[in-house]
């Protein structure tokens, strides 16, 4: 199998005609041409850091939608359903991303419950993670969310972060607003990311330390418009990712939009490709395809460099995705739990008249983070 078009060389920095060869899922050839060509081939994007879940969707479905705007691999923390379900939420997960030609990349949750105030279905402790550590599909510790427990040494996170050292996995930070001393002890513990930056001050801080930020815009949390000047000043410390995509946003785009917003802001090509496609890939040694002979065949074609609407998109050679329409068949499967709870009345919800002042939590928009 051949395609043809301008490829886009996102590590040389260079755009030129060609065309690649593709046997047995892999590039086996790219021939430069001088032929004019009114399309573009461009690595596929990766979301570096999401939670499935939040889709309300299986990994298997989840593929189908991303696929149809160019995603090829998912960096995927899986702690919402292991809170539920344990390890056999996370193994279902694996499973069921088995069944579809995407690429997803699983971590061990670290902070199952996430703090010893919560109420959990299941918990993961050191002797759960060292398990997970010696799958061949979990990559990476995921998000260390109990920063307070680094910070004062606790033993159980850390020795969960000792384990993923141990095995030469990378291990994902979750530390918003930290900063001076304490960012110092929680990055010198081995924690390499962090996705919760909500000012651009607090990411410069994390990237002078050495940590991998990860420009966030999700249906949730939306951190872009904040942080997308990284990726001019910083291209090789950055990555894009969602953290959370509910359906009916997942419906009108992924990485790809992030991609587009950042080319309107006049952010260098390169840049933007190396955290959309690049960095994720390097960052967690992910067995994803970036355009060089030798490669899985992980592409995707588009008809301009501004909108990047996606005509194709390719993992493995295999075209899973063709303007607009998904090609991943659907997989059907058995709900593993279902949620019970009776409808919740109104006046459950008031607070009893009483002197004094209450304690009130207050939400922002665009944030997860809240004020008191």
């Amino acid at each position: 199998m051949k395609i043809s078009g301008n490829i886009v060389d996102v590590l040389k920095k260079e755009i030129c005609p060609g065309t690649v060869r593709i046997s047995k899922g892999k590039i086996c050839e790219i021939k430069k041409e001088d032929n004019p060509y009114s399309t573009y081939i461009l690595p596929g994007f990766i979301d570096s850091h999401i939670h499935i879940e939040s889709s309300m969707l299986t990994p298997a479905e989840f593929a189908r939608a991303a696929v149809v705007h160019g995603t090829v691999a998912v960096v995927s923390d899986p702690h919402e359903i292991a809170n539920v379900l344990g390890m056999m939420g996370i193994k279902f997960m694996i499973n069921n991303s088995k069944e579809v030609s995407f690429k997803f990349y699983f971590g061990a949750p670290s902070c199952v419950p996430a703090t010893n105030m919560e109420t959990s279905g299941s918990k993961i402790g050191p002797c759960e993670i060292e398990k997970l550590m010696r799958m061949k599909e979990i990559k990476f510790l995921s998000e260390v969310m109990n920063f307070p427990g680094v910070i004062n040494n606790d033993p159980e996170t850390m020795k969960k972060i000792e384990i993923a050292r141990k095995h030469g996995k990378p291990v994902d930070g979750h530390a918003p607003g930290l900063g001076g001393k304490e960012l110092k002890k929680y990055a010198g513990a081995g924690i390499s990311t962090d996705h919760e930056c909500f000012s651009m001050k607090e990411a410069l801080e994390k990237i002078k330390i050495g940590m991998m930020v990860q420009i966030r815009e999700g249906s949730a949390a939306k951190n872009f418009d904040e942080l997308a000047g990284l990726m001019e000043r910083y291209p090789d410390k950055c990555m894009l990712c969602s953290d959370d995509k509910h359906p009916d946003d997942l419906v009108k785009g992924h990485i790809n939009e992030m991609v587009k917003r950042a080319v309107k802001k006049k952010i260098n090509l390169f840049n933007i490709l190396k955290a959309a496609c690049l960095n994720p890939v390097i960052h967690y040694k992910l067995d994803v395809g970036l355009l060089r002979k030798g490669d899985p065949a992980d592409f995707i074609v588009v008809d301009n460099l501004k909108n990047f609407n996606i005509l194709c998109t390719y993992i493995n050679g295999k075209m899973v995705a063709k303007k607009g329409k998904t090609l991943l068949k659907r997989k059907m499967v058995k709900a593993i739990n279902k949620f019970k709870s009776r409808e919740k009345k109104i006046q459950e919800f008031l607070i009893k008249p009483r002197e004094g002042r209450i304690n009130v939590i207050e939400a922002q928009d665009g944030q997860l983070i809240t004020r008191r």
